[in-house]
């Protein structure tokens, strides 16, 4: 009994030096207590944003993350929006229509009404579904949804100011958006990609990549939208669209040429259509020539053929010479790598995301000085 009772300080010596040593760890390296990280961004955005938050206080806003998407009730909807008054009416397309929606505690929301249909309603679910899974610092947020009705589902999302890339870009009229800028806005959107295809589980194939899907928010940072032609796992095989029997997956212009012949929609053709829109940032015209019905990339092709030594002839004279002249070089042939017609030989999106890194490094950091209240770009 003297034994032990000498024995029991060094135990509890032992004890406290063990205890002090795994909170050290636990705080070094985060590691879950009991296993539960849920909300943990590394886990959840994957690794092209994994990344050390700045402040006291991020750990904690880390840890939380954003609220979980709630479920409205219908009465709730009609409060947002005025009932549903066409004054809130922001944007309307064939299959919903986007309303400007205040919530409860007065900040707004774009709020998305899909049309009544059974056909489009099978839609809304698996948008729904597919989204309450999304969490990535350059995807649209989702805030809410609806699902009270049959055949009318309703989407909220976080209100995204500055409207679309296109509208950035086509609208004319105002001052053209900085070279600097486009190249964020690029790498942030292969940061988005990378983390669909890679970050997901499963795996997600966007489908729609286009600059009217790309929102600019109060910062002009990029947000990937509308999932609405989204398919999970590694490749879909479906209906070729020159059988009549399906619609085609896509935008003309960014549409995958592979895709058009095989009916076959895979990752590579997300990469295409990046490349599409890597080409549009860079020369500031449209991928699809309604008018004269002529696409960017036929448009291109001498240049993207000879991205050596032609490459800068594609620039946007808007810029008036305001960018970097390597920079340009790099992001052409980047696109020609990705535009590419084999589809094994264009470069994933983690790649797209290293390459833009390292050739696009100025421009990313002047960007990231603006958002440090360094820069007025």
């Amino acid at each position: 009994m003297r034994l032990l009772l000498l024995a029991l300080p060094a135990v509890a010596l032992a004890i406290s030096v063990a205890v002090f040593a795994y909170v050290r760890m636990f705080r070094r390296y985060r590691i879950p207590l009991c296993g539960l990280c849920r909300d943990s961004d590394d886990l959840e955005l994957g690794p092209a944003q994994a990344r050390v938050a700045d402040g006291p206080d991020a750990d904690a806003e880390k840890e939380k993350g954003p609220p979980v998407p709630r479920r409205f009730e219908w009465a709730e909807v009609e409060s947002l929006t005025g009932k549903l008054a066409p004054a809130a009416v922001v944007g309307e397309g064939g299959s919903s229509i986007v309303y400007l929606a205040r919530l409860p505690d007065s900040s707004l929301a774009a709020l998305k009404l899909h049309r009544p249909s059974e056909r489009l309603h099978r839609a809304f679910r698996q948008e729904l579904e597919l989204l309450l899974r999304l969490r990535h610092l350059h995807i649209v947020r989702l805030l809410g949804y609806c699902d009270d009705r049959e055949e009318e589902g309703v989407l909220v999302f976080e209100y995204v100011p500055n409207g679309s890339l296109h509208e950035k870009l086509h609208a004319g009229g105002g001052e053209a958006l900085p070279w600097a800028r486009r190249m964020a806005i690029a790498y942030q959107l292969a940061q988005a990609l990378d983390y669909l295809h890679e970050g997901c589980d499963p795996q997600v194939v966007h489908g729609d990549v286009k600059s009217a899907n790309v929102l600019l928010d109060g910062g002009m940072d990029a947000k990937l939208c509308d999932f609405g032609s989204a398919r999970v796992g590694f490749s879909a095989a479906v209906v070729p669209p020159r059988s009549g029997r399906a619609m085609v997956v896509g935008s003309p212009g960014y549409v995958d040429p592979h895709y058009l012949r095989s009916g076959i929609v895979s990752k590579k053709s997300d990469v295409y259509s990046f490349g599409v829109l890597l080409l549009e940032l860079v020369t500031g015209a449209e991928a699809f020539d309604a008018e004269r019905e002529r696409r960017l990339t036929a448009e291109l092709a001498p240049v993207l053929r000879d991205t050596e030594g032609r490459a800068l002839e594609a620039v946007d004279a808007g810029l008036g010479g305001a960018y970097d002249a390597g920079e340009a070089k790099a992001a052409v042939e980047l696109a020609a790598k990705c535009v590419g017609d084999n589809p094994t030989l264009r470069p994933s999106m983690a790649e797209v995301v290293r390459m833009l890194r390292e050739k696009a490094a100025s421009s990313i950091a002047v960007v990231a000085a603006r958002c440090d209240g360094k820069s007025d770009l």
